[in-house]
């Protein structure tokens, strides 16, 4: 008996320390977000698994800006983040070597103000004069200020732009009157509705299709942690799917990290006005450097393609595609991938 006994308690010992040493082989890694619904592939990845699947503890950390958490990924606090494309763009405008190596979402911003004020900010012209609030290093900034270069005016002189440093700071003050209108992203936009304030205009409606949050590292960890950030890929493109066909799972989801109506975040996640996608989209980002410069947003000779790492992310899909040859929804990214993006373009007003 007592054999018996000894034998069993040393198979227990051996299958807890297999179990001890599996965990012990996941490669951490630390990821920004920021308080946004269209951060949605990272709540869902690390939700239903699809991060340790990879061999991947990934921790995420919310920041309320993507200056901060740019700046976290540039002193090594952070490995990846999900932050803007105006965002990084200004910082490699700047000296910082960062890559962008995946996408996370496009559009999902909008521009905020009192009712009574709407009809006014129609019009991209009749913004002459006026106070707009923004969220600094935010990419529907950049959009509207593209827009309104476009539209022939000058966004230095001809109206002011008051930087602020959270969407929740934005949607105050124009509340409070501080400002005549705001730009700020889902699913603070849907709140602001909720409290009384119009959505005039959305950022897609001015840019269709334009590049919002990528991901980004610094140059130097991706080429040290190539496998791990492909894996990272393969886990984002699981997400992808899985927020594709399971609408209600992924608000349950979501509404852990975002605290608000599950039938809030049903409409900003479904309901047209936010794009979703792993793909980093070059053509986009490349077209998105050239609108901020062409605005004055950044001056900057560098060309920006050296900054987007688009391997990552065919090397994932070639990887998914070997495991699941008959998943139509990979040969179809695949497609897309080679293809390239659709054109943007500055919509006319």
């Amino acid at each position: 008996m007592k054999r018996i006994f000894t034998i069993i308690l040393s198979l227990a010992l051996l299958a807890l320390g297999g179990v001890t040493a599996g965990a012990a082989e996941l490669h951490k890694l630390k990821v920004g977000h920021l308080p946004t619904s269209g951060h949605l592939l990272y709540f869902v990845a690390k939700e239903k698994g699809f991060f340790q699947q990879e061999g991947l503890d990934v921790e995420l950390f919310r920041f309320t800006n993507s200056g901060e958490g740019l700046t976290a990924i540039k002193s090594g606090k952070l490995d990846i983040g999900s932050f803007g494309t105006s965002a990084p763009l200004s910082f490699i405008a700047n000296g910082a070597d960062f890559t962008i190596f995946g996408g996370q979402m496009g559009e999902g911003h909008a521009l905020i103000a009192k009712p009574e004020n709407a009809a006014r900010f129609k019009d991209l012209k009749n913004y002459r004069g006026a106070t707009i609030g923004a969220i600094r290093l935010a990419t529907g900034d950049v959009v509207f200020r593209a827009a309104l270069h476009q539209a022939g005016l000058d966004w230095r002189k001809d109206l002011t732009i008051k930087e602020f440093d959270s969407p929740a700071a934005v949607q105050e003050a124009v509340k409070k009157g501080a400002v005549d209108a705001g730009l700020t992203w889902i699913p603070y936009y849907t709140m602001a509705e909720k409290q009384g304030l119009a959505v005039v205009k959305y950022s897609g409606d001015v840019i269709k299709s334009h590049t919002c949050c990528r991901q980004v590292a610094l140059t130097s960890t991706v080429k040290a942690r190539q496998a791990d950030f492909e894996k990272f890929m393969v886990a984002l493109l699981k997400a992808y799917r899985f927020y594709q066909g399971n609408h209600k799972e992924t608000v349950d989801i979501v509404a852990k990290y975002v605290q608000i109506d599950k039938a809030d975040l049903n409409k900003d996640i479904y309901g047209g006005h936010l794009l979703v996608s792993p793909d980093p989209h070059k053509e986009s980002v490349v077209q998105f450097w050239d609108f901020m410069k062409k605005a004055d947003y950044v001056k900057s000779k560098e060309a920006i393609e050296p900054h987007i790492n688009t391997t990552l992310y065919a090397q994932a899909l070639t990887d998914l595609s070997r495991r699941e040859p008959k998943e139509k929804l990979w040969a179809s990214l695949d497609r897309d991938f080679r293809d390239g993006d659709p054109t943007l373009h500055i919509k006319k007003h």
